[in-house]
């Protein structure tokens, strides 16, 4: 599988008829798949009406057919053309937080190509809050399925370099909007229930939700492989680096001590820490994702840092544990599934 990609960085992102825009509708348009950015991460996108285009989705970054997509609009038109019913909640949670990193899990009406929602009834659907994809989808006039734009399993792109790292001669394009804000992926939550409830932690917060919700419940399921996904990002091993990652939880003085033991053991170490834990270590390969007081700071950095190292650099990295309040959350369920192991205090 092997093409010419193109790369665009267009002079006036928020304009739909931008040459470098309507080049790429146009490559949408014709079934191919085009990279663009988000307010959360580079998403790889494909006409989510059309089974071939989204097959070419799945073909270029090596993913699973039973992982469903979330589907990116412009409009509530838009949303209407995909789902047999909009509840009073989800127009209430629209006019909250859209644009912006939240997905509604609604029930689907089959418009929207069967490999998109991988055999369920529930459909995911957001609108990004970024100029140049929702140009991109003014363009393109049809909405779009667009996974983040890294090869699975592989930390999601915040650049246009990531991707182009990835999946240069995968796909027909890359749209370059500079790097992205929130750097998480959105929050996955269901509303198909009676109790909302949230299937991935993401940009926005269950706090921040809470303050438009009587009640807002966590999926369980979140912590169960096994269970078949209603939500991407929920099933297979995500955003792991080149080499493996450990946390290390505890004080800081135990991670200092963690760091000198492994290195005694012979272990080329790659640190992804805080500021505050980074000033603590003399440590030669270290990279900081932000103050822990800041988990905004850090989730917008995590998945640069995980792609930093490489194999011929460092046999482990290790990072800290951070507070799960907010943001937090959703920066732990990622490094979690990023892990191969903790190291705990005996």
């Amino acid at each position: 599988m092997s093409m010419q990609t193109r790369m665009w960085k267009p002079a006036e992102p928020d304009n739909p008829n931008d040459p470098h825009v309507r080049e790429a509708a146009n490559l949408l348009n014709h079934q191919e798949v085009v990279a663009f950015p988000t307010e959360t991460v580079y998403g790889l996108g494909a006409d989510a009406t059309d089974e071939v285009a989204v097959q070419r989705i799945f073909e270029a970054k090596g993913r699973p057919a039973d992982n469903p997509l979330i589907v990116h609009v412009a409009t509530k038109e838009q949303v209407d053309r995909l789902v047999s019913h909009i509840p009073d909640v989800a127009h209430l949670l629209m006019d909250t937080f859209w644009p912006g990193p939240l997905t509604l899990i609604l029930e689907s009406n089959g418009e929207a190509a069967k490999n998109v929602t991988a055999g369920l009834t529930t459909i995911g659907i957001r609108m990004p809050d970024h100029p140049l994809a929702l140009s991109l989808l003014k363009a393109t006039e049809k909405p779009l399925a667009a996974p983040s734009a890294n090869r699975s399993g592989r930390p999601s792109p915040t650049q246009a370099l990531h991707v182009k790292q990835d999946l240069d001669g995968r796909v027909a394009g890359i749209l370059d909007g500079g790097t992205t804000g929130v750097g998480l992926e959105s929050t996955v939550l269901d509303c198909t229930s009676n109790v909302p409830v949230i299937l991935r932690p993401g940009g926005i917060t269950k706090e921040q939700l809470e303050t438009v919700l009587p009640h807002v419940a966590v999926d369980p399921a979140l912590a169960d492989e096994n269970n078949k996904p209603k939500s991407p990002g929920m099933k297979y091993t995500h955003y792991a680096p080149e080499a493996p990652l450990y946390l290390i939880e505890g004080t800081d003085e135990f991670f200092l001590e963690q760091v000198e033991r492994l290195k005694e053991e012979g272990h080329r170490i790659g640190v992804i820490a805080s500021r505050e834990l980074a000033e603590q270590l003399s440590h030669e390969r270290i990279i900081t994702c932000g103050s822990r007081l800041n988990m905004a700071e850090v989730a917008g950095q995590l998945y640069h840092a995980l792609r930093e190292f490489k194999k011929s650099e460092v046999d482990i990295i290790v990072t800290e544990v951070f507070d799960e309040s907010g943001v937090g959350a959703a920066v732990m369920n990622r490094l979690q599934k990023a892990a191969v192991n903790v190291i705990q205090p005996s």
